[in-house]
């Protein structure tokens, strides 16, 4: 009864969340619709990265390279399947099912190279795993640019349109609970412990080297995740999207919204895809106006919007409030 119930509460926001998706997906405009994909994109980088960033106290500069592992295998997969159809199945079905394994085969592959990361480098702490991941980010763009099976530098093109709101927000929700559930396990206290004192942890008898990695691997997976959604959305796979600049841009999300808070980061990346998107009309201004509102925010409240507490930790302060 126990297994079932947790099952249940671990399916209630898909249940909820997909009719709620369905109704919503082709009934916004295309500009929308494509801004609203992205900044889910978006909240799914942000809220993988603050698994390392936030919940375990690593800082991690290389979320772009994982996102592109996944992105270029999904997109490989697709492209190569393009004129199959899985016997049984309706084209369009057959279709979708084809971009779910192509985006799991993306997760897998980048959770692997994190897993390849990983291992030695999290042995380093502070700004030593900035430097190895950041390394890594580089290594993984400059190897696609000289390799012909990847397209090199000019990429792969014809990338079939598959993402849709639906994917995204699946996306969304599957990464939220997945963060959700870790921070509230035994894992993820480990992780907490790590982070407050990695030392006093690893006195305790905490396997500070294994929970990194875990987390590491996890977080990887996910950003491949992103990758696979994102380039069959802009129907294009090329080694400029996943640049160093594409790993800062995840960062600022994650410090803006808190390191650790999870509500923090979809707040964050949602108010930054659309603050970018809203400064289209003053284009050459735009960078500059985007980057005052952090200087003054991080001036302001240097722990970001939430710090390491969640939307729902204020509920009970309000009630009070309210009540008083």
């Amino acid at each position: 009864m126990d297994f079932s119930r947790l099952i249940l509460r671990s399916l209630l926001p898909l249940i909820i969340g997909i009719p709620i998706l369905w109704a919503i997906n082709g009934h916004l405009s295309g500009a929308a619709e494509i801004i609203l994909m992205t900044a889910g994109i978006d909240v799914i980088l942000a809220v993988s990265l603050n698994v390392v960033n936030g919940f375990t106290g690593q800082f991690s500069l290389g979320h772009a390279g994982f996102m592109a592992v996944g992105a270029y295998t999904a997109t490989k997969i697709t492209v190569a399947s393009r004129s199959l159809e899985i016997i049984g199945l309706p084209a369009a079905v057959s279709d979708q099912v084809i971009f779910l394994v192509a985006l799991v085969a993306g997760m897998i592959m980048a959770g692997l190279m994190g897993l390849v990361v990983g291992m030695p480098s999290l042995r380093l702490r502070g700004d030593y795993l900035a430097i190895v991941t950041l390394g890594f980010n580089e290594i993984i763009r400059v190897i696609i640019e000289n390799t012909e099976f990847l397209g090199q530098a000019t990429g792969i093109s014809g990338v079939p349109y598959r993402t849709n709101l639906i994917w995204v927000g699946v996306g969304v929700i599957v990464t939220v609970m997945m963060a959700r559930r870790l921070v509230g396990s035994t894992h993820g206290r480990a992780l907490l412990a790590i982070r407050e004192d990695e030392v006093a942890a690893e006195a305790m008898g905490v396997d500070t080297t294994g929970y990194k990695v875990r987390a590491f691997v996890i977080s990887s997976a996910f950003a491949g995740l992103a990758g696979g959604l994102l380039v069959h959305l802009i129907q294009l796979c090329t080694p400029r999207t996943f640049t160093f600049v594409k790993s800062i841009e995840v960062v600022v999300m994650v410090v803006l919204g808190g390191m650790g808070s999870i509500t923090g980061s979809i707040i964050a990346a949602v108010v930054l895809r659309f603050g970018v998107e809203g400064l289209r009309e003053v284009q050459q201004y735009r960078m500059v106006a985007y980057s005052i509102m952090l200087i003054a925010l991080m001036l302001t409240r240097p722990e970001g919007i939430f710090g390491t507490r969640e939307l729902w930790d204020y509920i009970p302060k309000l009630r009070k409030r309210i009540s008083s």
